[in-house]
């Protein structure tokens, strides 16, 4: 039984580690779209390009819809 209890506990711990590599991943995302978005032609050369610069309008829209919804920035800080 104790065994199962430590296995437990060190799987949980890997889930959290690993769901503040995704946030910082997300973050890497978002600054890259930001990057694409404001160098991109009004039209895009390529429909590939195109589709890319939709997809990443819409990660910048439900970030700024994300972050409109806390209370507190990225490091913790209050934002009021």
């Amino acid at each position: 039984m104790p065994r199962a209890v430590a296995l437990v506990m060190i799987l949980l711990a890997m889930a959290a580690w690993s769901a503040q590599a995704r946030a910082a991943d997300d973050r890497r995302l978002l600054d890259h779209c930001k990057a694409l978005v404001a160098q991109a032609q009004p039209q895009a050369s390529t429909a590939s390009e195109g589709g890319e610069i939709r997809r990443c309008q819409q990660i910048i829209r439900e970030w700024t819809l994300r972050d409109s919804r806390m209370s507190v920035d990225e490091k913790g800080r209050p934002l009021r």
